[in-house]
């Protein structure tokens, strides 16, 4: 599938998709800190939740919305008419499913700052590296040393002052969930850049995804979502943090390479420690402090303007 961004898909303000991408890694980082309010849900069962719900709604921009003079939806008819898509948006939704898997059962075996700095750590990497053997293309020192300086960061931040219980098997999955999510990115770069809806993208792909976890919700205790704040909480998460943080993320895609992306959503745990200092009167450390502000000066370095962060080698940009 070839991935050589047309110019109508690239052209944009500067900055532009960085800020989207920084906004849905924001929204991302209330969903701890909204979670814990959720009492007597399973992890699973949330994670489940948040899928769902936030098909429907990013299945409901691509059919809803409409850009330029196209008909409502016809992006999403589009790309579900194209066969050749098909292997990409089941493997997208495999991804999403596997990530909100992954990440919950190794949080819970390995504790949640290992598994975190695991999962959002190496995604990054990840994508770098499924960027450097699919689309034959090599990370700019500028990348790699923005991203290196984010994930130290990312690591002083959330395992800053803490001993946290370290389990292989956990850390295997935490892994697993990392890769899963370069997996996402990736594939829906790819088809974004190559003249894809991003809402059709994003929707097509979660919906797959919901149909896949759905078991998961319909076996799961109901018990919190029948009450008024566990309702509250799962909209909250389903449409806001998962509907609309996707969607952002996925417009971000339009002008950002997916080797940027993941890199800029690590803003994702420097929001979450600001708000479990805020609300939930957590105490940040000297430590986590410096890995806060190492994290912040990092993300700045992709997202100031100084020429592309990625630059091809060879050949024209394929993804398998």
């Amino acid at each position: 599938m070839q991935q050589e961004p047309s110019a109508a898909v690239r052209r944009g303000p500067p900055g532009g998709g960085s800020t989207d991408i920084l906004v849905a890694a924001s929204l991302w980082g209330t969903t701890g800190t909204v979670r814990t309010l959720a009492t007597g849900a399973s992890s699973v069962s949330v994670g489940a939740v948040r899928i769902v719900l936030g098909a429907l709604v990013l299945l409901a921009f691509a059919t809803l919305t409409r850009r330029g003079g196209l008909r409502r939806g016809a992006g999403l008819r589009r790309l579900l008419r194209d066969r050749r898509s098909w292997p990409a948006v089941g493997l997208g939704a495999a991804a999403v499913a596997v990530y909100q898997t992954a990440f919950f059962v190794a949080a819970a075996r390995t504790g949640v700052a290992a598994g975190t700095v695991v999962t959002i750590g190496g995604a990054p990497a990840f994508t770098g590296l499924i960027g450097a053997v699919t689309r034959r293309a090599a990370p700019s020192g500028r990348w790699a040393l923005a991203t290196g300086g984010a994930v130290a960061g990312c690591a002083a931040l959330i395992g800053g002052g803490r001993d946290a219980g370290i389990e292989p098997g956990g850390v295997a999955l935490a892994l697993l969930a990392g890769l899963s999510y370069a997996v996402y990115a990736t594939v829906a770069s790819a088809l974004i850049t190559r003249g894809e809806d991003e809402r059709a993208v994003a929707g097509a792909m979660f919906a797959t995804a919901a149909l896949m976890l759905l078991p998961v919700l319909l076996t799961s205790p109901p018990g919190w979502l029948l009450t008024w704040p566990g309702a509250l909480i799962a909209l909250y998460l389903g449409t806001v943090t998962t509907g609309g943080g996707y969607m952002l993320f996925a417009r971000g895609l339009r002008s950002t390479p997916a080797t940027t992306a993941t890199t800029l959503t690590l803003a994702e745990p420097a929001v979450a420690a600001v708000l479990g200092t805020a609300v939930l009167g957590e105490h940040l450390g000297a430590v986590a402090l410096g890995g806060l502000a190492l994290l912040a000066a990092s993300l700045l370095v992709l997202v100031l303007p100084a020429g592309a962060p990625w630059k091809r080698v060879r050949g024209r940009n394929k993804l398998v």
